[in-house]
């Protein structure tokens, strides 16, 4: 198909032109690797007009993470990925002063110990900050560091600038970056956060969209195997007592396993090979092997 001219949209069955002046508010419309509904454009648009960011909540394996990459592709832009952890701090996205280098120079004489510079580290937030262009910066996790991380994060977004304490030297936003925040919903975020924030929560796919985003990574494969793989692994996510059910990310890779080894229908129906891939618990094993003598489950 053809590429559509910037000026239409696809509503499902047709191309349809925009009204005037509302080219510019949709920007984003998915990829051809990232499928997505009219909720979730809705939302990035939003947060792509207002210049605020975008908090993705949604279940492991839904995509969250694989949005900001997808919204970096589609502004043609950089993606700068800054990984959360429980110790992380918002100084810690500005800058570090490696001290631990400057000594080991200064022992051993190498490089020039006497300039500070040398020896600052651009967080992801400061390269987001000192970028030239407009970057997409996603904070993954934001629910992992302590409670005071996110009204600390929201402080340094609201400035756009900082100052390196050790040289004096400031960091001043040329353009403010597209930031993508994730949460797992692990801990409650202050509201005064949640208010500077456009929301979305990206529901676990259907099976229709989920045998579509099947197609995306396995364009060749034989249908009767994604339809039977398809409804399998959402009969295995509906098994009770389940503690870990498995992600979409999980379904993709064993699809692939199941094609790589060649399996058919009968041997699929017979076995339910490679569960491994799906199920990483003992008791989610346990509880399948108990739904089958029950008669809860079958393939």
């Amino acid at each position: 198909m053809p590429a559509p001219p910037e000026c239409v949209r696809f509503d499902r069955t047709r191309w349809v032109p925009y009204p005037p002046n509302v080219t510019d508010f949709f920007r984003f419309q998915g990829t051809a690797s990232y499928l997505t509904n009219d909720a979730l454009e809705a939302a990035v648009n939003a947060a792509l007009a207002l210049e605020r960011p975008l908090l993705i909540r949604g279940e492991p394996g839904t995509g969250k993470t694989l949005l900001a990459e997808a919204i970096a592709e589609s502004l043609g832009t950089e993606l700068i990925h800054w990984p959360v952890k429980s110790t992380t701090r918002a100084q810690d996205g500005l800058y570090v002063y490696d001290t631990v280098q400057r000594l080991y120079d200064s022992r051993f004489g190498e490089g020039d110990v006497k300039d500070i510079r040398h020896y600052i580290r651009l967080g992801p937030l400061g390269r987001a900050f000192s970028s030239q262009k407009r970057i997409v910066l996603l904070i993954d996790e934001v629910d992992k560091a302590d409670l005071e991380f996110p009204n600390d994060l929201l402080h340094e977004l609201d400035r756009m600038r900082f100052v390196i304490a050790e040289t004096g030297d400031e960091v001043v936003a040329a353009k403010r970056p597209v930031v993508v925040v994730t949460s797992n919903n692990e801990k409650e975020l202050p509201d005064a956060f949640l208010r500077r924030c456009v929301f979305h929560f990206i529901d676990f796919p259907d099976q229709e969209l989920m045998k579509r985003i099947v197609k995306v990574h396995h364009p060749n494969i034989d249908r009767a195997l994604v339809d039977q793989a398809v409804v399998t692994f959402y009969r295995l996510r509906e098994l009770p007592r389940l503690r870990k059910r498995p992600s979409t990310s999980e379904l993709i890779d064993w699809i692939s396993v199941l094609r790589r080894a060649n399996v058919g229908t009968e041997r699929f129906i017979k076995e339910l090979p490679f569960l491994g891939v799906l199920l990483k618990k003992e008791q989610d094993i346990d509880a399948l092997v108990a739904a089958k003598k029950s008669g809860g489950f079958r393939n």
